[in-house]
């Protein structure tokens, strides 16, 4: 009776405290308050788990430690991933090392071999290439160590025992932004793909998504496709080029919100009209649709995956057995009228 008492108490403390608190802050401060957050947490899993059988308990009331790695913190899907994972890890108590890609397949296989040899709660990874890191993953799988997947296929073979993945579906996310475009293209013209790295399994569903549209649209000519890998100086070379070699470009399919944009840039020097779409829904590409300078994009939720990948790794390091081996992160075209309400999900770290 005591027990419940000071656990009312406590849960009545803090709904108060919450309701003159951002959101952030109000968790930043469960965060700072370490041992009595953590007695907290144990009550309320511990009364859950009389009533509900252990569904909508507290997810881990112990710190866990965890190693995340994706693409390239220049790209800014990979850079808006991490700042989410690490305020998700400060709210749920998980310490998180980030080993950063570089945008090199060789830097994140060194950087895997380095995870492999430490001591891992769960470990997050969103690959470069794939088959590329199936030796230190294995490794520590075989140590017990929890592994998710972001985005990016891990094991082409799905041979190897990972948890989960969390991710969007890239065909259809090629297929509805190149589809949105050539609608905007009025069905006829002439369009440029600019591809992420061939090894990229997000890249090679985005190429399938755009084919498949291309075939629904007899009256659209690719003229050009080419890899520029999410680097934007090298998506300005190629764009340069083609628009000297070409007159009558009538649209850019861009794999990323970051080249598209770049490209935008270098069309609007040359002074040329051609429309553009993109993928990821970044702030930059959203307010870019809302303002007419590029036709579409659709949301690769950044957020949900990275966030997803924390909390299915506190899950899987505290026990629970029933994790689906993928999970869609999936996520909305953009338009004039949902770009805003985007925005300001991915400002809270939701979306």
């Amino acid at each position: 009776m005591m027990r419940d008492m000071a656990r009312e108490e406590s849960l009545h403390s803090i709904n108060e405290a919450s309701s003159n608190l951002p959101r952030r802050a109000f968790m930043a401060g469960l965060g700072i308050a370490g041992a009595s957050f953590s007695t907290l947490l144990a009550a309320c899993n511990e009364s859950a788990s009389q009533t509900t059988g252990g569904v909508g308990n507290p997810p881990n009331v112990q710190r866990l430690k965890a190693a995340f790695t994706n693409d390239d913190l220049t790209n800014t899907w990979c850079a808006q991933g991490k700042q989410v994972a690490e305020a998700w890890g400060r709210w749920f108590g998980v310490d998180i090392t980030w080993y950063d890609g570089g945008g090199s397949v060789d830097q994140q296989i060194q950087a895997l071999a380095d995870i492999a040899s430490k001591q891992w709660d769960f470990v997050a990874i969103q690959a470069l290439g794939v088959d590329t890191l199936i030796d230190s993953v294995t490794q520590m799988i075989n140590k017990g160590v929890s592994v998710i997947q972001m985005d990016t296929v891990i094991d082409s073979s799905n041979s190897t025992n990972i948890t989960t993945f969390l991710g969007a579906d890239n065909v259809y996310m090629g297929e509805v932004s190149s589809t949105a475009l050539f609608e905007k293209m009025g069905g006829k013209g002439k369009v440029i793909m600019t591809e992420g790295p061939l090894s990229h399994t997000g890249a090679q569903g985005r190429t399938r998504g755009f084919y498949q549209a291309l075939a629904k649209y007899p009256n659209i000519e690719l003229l050009e496709h080419a890899p520029a890998d999410w680097d934007v100086k090298k998506v300005a070379q190629l764009w340069e080029n083609y628009l000297s070699e070409y007159q009558d470009i009538g649209g850019g399919f861009f794999h990323n919100d970051d080249m598209a944009l770049a490209a935008v840039q270098v069309i609007q020097k040359a002074k040329r009209s051609i429309s553009v779409s993109g993928i990821d829904a970044m702030p930059p590409a959203i307010q870019a649709v809302i303002d007419g300078t590029m036709v579409a994009t659709v949301r690769n939720p950044s957020g949900r995956v990275h966030w997803g990948a924390l909390v299915m790794g506190i899950l899987a390091s505290t026990g629970v057995k029933n994790i689906p081996k993928y999970i869609l992160a999936d996520g909305p075209v953009v338009t004039q009228e949902n770009g805003p309400g985007l925005i300001f999900m991915e400002d809270q770290f939701l979306l």
